[in-house]
């Protein structure tokens, strides 16, 4: 299925002036409840990082990518302008808040299984109009929600770049002593205008060996900075780098410049077509995005953005234990939220829309299997928090599963066109009448 003329890049999380961020959840519904992604598995690749660092111009050849569905010259012809999410030269921020693509991408894995591939840019953190909250903020949700994140870095792989990671570090080791499970997939740090190449060469062989010697812990080195090495590789299930050439003058110091393949150097193009075919692997095991060891749908992606978004709407970076929490519930509203529409599409498979009508008793046998099954559903999934979280959860499935009952009782019988005469004859009879007096 070919993408839409209209798809683009939609903004769904902003900044207030009083650098607050708002979810734009009917935004973020319409891509997460698009038809190519309900119900279907998901992945969502991102990439973070410093501002004016060429994040948006290196997610528009990812786009290029997905769009050329794996062929061998996906990379494009050398006139043609790079197009997607919006870039520019420049010293000033361009991309604000968190912004997807409109779209999803349909890949399949080995055993034939179709996953909807999703795309984030993020805003490019520690320029001059940004707090401290909002970096910690666009880099935590990021990294909670992507099943792949690149984190974009300039020229080498520094100790302020790890340090970064440490908040979630400590998050790490509360979910891996609660849950015994890594919490976060993969993380890509993504080194560009790497300098070194006659000491370390490009690509991800020369990436692990930086990261090798950045991740080594020391004698006597400070405990904050032992403490983000021996628990990154816990945190994160997959932990890797790429060095990354200069893309070219051109790129840089042209104004006018649109992203040809002309103008960019060829080490650069050739790095280009090593690294992102690579991120894009099916055979990954972290590119579906998990969840508690779960891979998860786009309808429990939604909740958990939802969630996550909730947490930080104070204004103030919440603790680890808080966002360990945080991820409990989104666990539960997540399955609640599957169980749910489980029962809604079942039931409009017999009684939804333009179905025939049922009678009342076959109706009602029909919800509470429906019912059972669902409820049973929610029991089954993975979940987070205890029995207590999860069974107030579940009361909560059956209420509304309830509501839906009978607003498809009052659906089902308004169909039923005997139903004001109680009987088919008071209904003949009621018909000659008004013959008659007419």
């Amino acid at each position: 299925m070919e993408q839409s003329s209209s798809a683009g890049p939609v903004q769904i999380v902003s900044i207030t002036d009083d650098h607050k961020f708002v979810l734009d959840e009917k935004k973020l519904k319409e891509i997460l409840y698009h038809k190519r992604a309900q119900g279907r598995k998901i992945s969502l690749v991102s990439i973070a990082g410093d501002f004016r660092k060429g994040k948006s111009f290196m997610l528009d050849f990812f786009l290029r990518y997905l769009r050329a569905k794996n062929q061998k010259d996906w990379i494009g012809k050398d006139n043609e302008p790079l197009k997607g999410f919006d870039w520019r030269g420049g010293a000033g921020r361009h991309t604000t808040g968190m912004i997807m693509w409109s779209e999803p991408f349909l890949m399949s894995l080995s055993n034939g299984e179709e996953i909807a591939v999703l795309l984030m840019d993020t805003q490019g953190t520690f320029d001059s109009n940004s707090t401290v909250f909002e970096n910690a903020f666009i880099f935590a949700l990021t990294l909670l929600v992507s099943s792949v994140t690149v984190y974009n870095i300039m020229h080498n792989l520094q100790e302020d770049n790890l340090q970064h990671l440490s908040f979630f570090a400590e998050y790490g080791v509360l979910a891996i002593d609660a849950y015994h499970t890594s919490p976060f997939q993969q993380l890509t740090f993504l080194v560009r205008d790497w300098q070194f190449e006659y000491e370390t060469s490009y690509g991800f062989e020369g990436g692990e060996e930086i990261l090798t010697k950045r991740l080594q812990i020391r004698p006597n080195q400070h405990h904050d900075l032992e403490l983000v090495r021996s628990r990154l590789r816990q945190c994160f299930r997959k932990v890797n780098c790429f060095l990354m050439p200069h893309p070219g003058l051109k790129v840089t110091n042209r104004r006018d410049f649109d992203g040809r393949l002309e103008d960019i150097e060829k080490d650069f193009k050739t790095q280009l077509q090593g690294f992102i075919p690579e991120l894009f692997r099916l055979d990954n095991t972290n590119f579906v995005k998990e969840i508690n060891g779960e891979q998860i749908t786009s309808t429990q992606l939604f909740e958990y953005f939802r969630t996550y978004c909730a947490v930080f709407a104070s204004g103030d970076l919440p603790s680890p234990k808080a966002m360990l929490e945080a991820t409990a519930e989104a666990n539960n509203l997540a399955a609640k939220a599957v169980s749910k529409e489980f029962y809604m599409r079942a039931m409009e498979q017999h009684c939804g829309g333009d179905r025939p009508y049922i009678h009342p008793n076959q109706l009602d046998v029909l919800h509470k299997e429906v019912r059972r099954q669902s409820i049973e559903k929610f029991r089954c999934a993975r979940k987070m928090g205890g029995e207590e979280m999860s069974q107030n959860y579940q009361q909560d499935l059956d209420n509304e599963i309830t509501e839906l009952y009978l607003n498809f009782k009052k659906h089902n019988d308004s169909k039923n066109v005997f139903a004001f005469s109680r009987t088919p004859t008071t209904f003949i009879s009621s018909m000659i009448l008004c013959y008659l007096i007419a």
